[in-house]
């Protein structure tokens, strides 16, 4: 599986384009903050063009490009717990966000709707741009977080790091941590069922791409992250 990841402009969030190859159709997983020129040129240079857009969870800093990559054809999926927050979100933004970002980019944060929206659940299989991928329902960090799990890994990775799987984290799981439960939407008692009962559960063989920060696996996680010990699946 080609695999491109690069981290947005504001609070590194990571971009990453997925495709079965060079010149194929590819999947956009959460689009963030200054992102357009890079993901453009992405592909370009691999002659790929988007199928969709995945988005792990609907805050801005995952979501601020959505609507100019999906353009007027490509869908958004995103679950249906989170749907809302595609309404309006600058409106959901801190105030002191939303200013910081007309400082640094020097124009007027607007918002729009994708003009296509697919609402995802729990389990569901998606059959995009030649990749099965199947969505995880794992709240905590937002009501509708998700994490996206392929039986795939990238190019050339599996035989030297031993992974045989992918989940695309979001922000329910990074290298040595996990997401905030402290914002709006945000659950601590959900998460830690969701930690339990969605993350625990996969193999250790899974490399997992987070929405901040370094690749890691489920390996390495399970024996060193501290917010995964004690907790049995």
């Amino acid at each position: 599986m080609l695999t491109i990841g690069f981290p947005a402009a504001v609070f590194g969030t990571n971009c990453y384009v997925l495709a079965p190859d060079a010149g194929e159709e590819c999947l956009v997983v959460d689009p963030g903050i200054g992102i357009e020129e890079t993901l453009r040129q992405v592909l370009a240079e691999h002659g790929l063009r988007p199928a969709a857009v995945l988005l792990t969870h609907g805050h801005i800093d995952h979501v601020y490009s959505v609507t100019p990559v999906c353009g007027g054809e490509t869908a958004a999926y995103i679950h249906a717990d989170d749907r809302y927050r595609l309404h309006d979100a600058l409106s959901l933004a801190n105030p002191g966000l939303v200013a910081m970002l007309e400082q640094q980019f020097g124009a007027r944060a607007t918002w729009r709707d994708p003009e296509h929206v697919v609402e995802l659940k729990d389990r569901q299989r998606l059959d995009l741009a030649g990749l099965d991928v199947e969505v995880l329902h794992a709240p905590g960090h937002t009501e509708g977080s998700v994490m996206f799990s392929l039986e795939t890994v990238p190019d050339g990775l599996e035989e030297s790091a031993g992974v045989r799987s992918t989940v695309l984290s979001g922000d329910v799981l990074f290298a040595g941590s996990i997401g905030r439960t402290d914002l709006p939407g945000g659950d601590h008692a959900a998460m830690q069922r969701s930690l339990r009962e969605v993350v625990l559960p996969l193999p250790d063989t899974t490399l997992v791409l987070p929405g901040h920060g370094e690749a890691t696996t489920m390996q390495h996680e399970r024996s060193t992250n501290p917010y995964l010990q004690g907790l049995t699946a």
